[in-house]
């Protein structure tokens, strides 16, 4: 073999050699790399149902056999049902297995928890069906806010029942006292005089009933035109001098010069207005001043009526809104309350965007205020008719408290 020839066997076994050490290499880089892991394939939904549950309202999940959540609607998890792959209430797992066992469609209504916590429940109507072979469906309502509303309605009637039976046992009872004491003038005009004065409650009572009926029902789409909430005070004002008179009352009206105007009913904020300074007369002291005062603050209109009576204590100020809730059941039938005032007040502000707040300490008075959305919303405050009538300040208790030391009047 020549010298030529030698090389040329040496070179090609050289690359015969490479190549197979480059196969060895990448043979063994292949073996060092795990093999990646297939991706978990998801159960398929029947064709056409995760479209229906991307626009349910109300809470939708698909479970396969196992009871794994396949698919669920926002609402769902929002309302705590589902969390991660599973359902949080045993409740709602059991009649998926029982619909997957035998087929059968089933209905229910379950209060349960919300949050891990389970102080706050939540009411819900269930509705589980099979859909195809291994999948179940189950439809969630919640009828929390109608089993509230029921729950209301029906406290509400046996309260009105409540209320009725004392005016109308009151009038039969002197109704009987009359007739026994026909022979005796005197006595007649006594038990007459009372009469009146139940009958006077009673019309009151039923008058304010049908208010707050009127207001729960009102069509709120209508629209509604600009009120100038300082006549309405004004007015409302003039409907309790006479109260406010007879119980030496000072009754005081800061105005403010330009109209503050609202989009909304002029008899229901002077109803609003009217309520709140009667109340105010009714729980202070003989003497003592209430003062009324209507001011801007930014987008707001509020109207803040003020007395230096007894106060409320924090536990009754979470309640006086409530209807027929009384702070002081005696002094209330002796002043001819109704229970029914400030809720009134709470419902005409709610009807017209706005709402009522208090401000009160035991022994220093209190503070009630309406505030409505101004009809227009330029910024800035109204300066009071009065010059001596200072700005508002932070504090409600503060502007009213100057208001009637200076005795604006309307």
């Amino acid at each position: 073999m020549d010298e030529l020839t030698a090389g040329a066997l040496g070179v090609v076994l050289g690359l015969a050699l490479a190549a197979i050490a480059t196969l060895l290499v990448r043979v063994t880089e292949r073996r060092s790399v795990p093999a990646a892991l297939p991706e978990p394939v998801e159960p398929a939904v029947p064709k056409g149902v995760a479209d229906v549950l991307a626009v349910l309202r109300d809470g939708a999940i698909v479970l396969d056999a196992n009871g794994s959540v396949v698919k669920t609607s926002a609402s769902a998890v929002a309302h705590g049902l589902v969390r991660g792959n599973r359902l949080t209430h045993s409740e709602l797992r059991e009649l998926a297995v029982q619909v997957h066992r035998d087929g059968v469609i089933r209905d229910a209504e379950l209060e349960l928890p919300r949050g891990p916590l389970g102080q706050v429940l939540i009411v819900v109507g269930v509705r589980v069906a099979p859909i195809g072979r291994d999948q179940v469906l189950a439809l969630v309502e919640d009828r929390t806010k109608a089993r509230r509303v029921e729950e209301v309605r029906r406290d509400f009637v046996v309260n009105v029942s409540h209320e009725l039976k004392t005016p109308v046992g009151g009038l039969a009872l002197l109704a009987e006292a009359v007739e026994d004491a026909a022979s005796d003038p005197d006595a007649v005009q006594r038990f007459a005089g009372r009469m009146k004065v139940e009958t006077v409650r009673l019309t009151r009572l039923v008058s304010e009933i049908v208010d707050l009926s009127r207001l729960q029902t009102a069509d709120l789409s209508s629209p509604l035109g600009e009120v100038d909430v300082g006549a309405c005070a004004r007015e409302a004002v003039e409907h309790t001098r006479v109260v406010a008179g007879a119980r030496r009352i000072t009754l005081t009206n800061a105005t403010p010069r330009t109209p503050l105007t609202v989009h909304g009913d002029p008899e229901w904020i002077t109803t609003a207005i009217r309520n709140l300074i009667t109340n105010a007369i009714s729980y202070s002291e003989e003497g003592s001043p209430v003062a009324v005062i209507c001011r801007r603050r930014k987008d707001l209109v509020e109207v803040a009526v003020t007395d230096q009576g007894q106060g409320i204590s924090p536990a009754d100020q979470e309640r006086i809104f409530e209807r027929f809730y009384r702070i002081d059941a005696a002094r209330s039938r002796a002043t001819g309350g109704t229970g029914l005032g400030l809720s009134i007040v709470k419902h005409i502000c709610a009807n017209l965007g706005g709402d009522v707040v208090v401000w009160s300490e035991l022994g220093q008075g209190s503070t009630f205020t309406i505030r409505l959305p101004a009809a227009d919303s330029a910024s800035g405050s109204v300066g009071v008719a009065s010059e001596t009538a200072s700005a508002p300040s932070t504090h409600p208790s503060d502007d009213l408290g100057r208001e009637t030391e200076r005795g604006v009047s309307s």
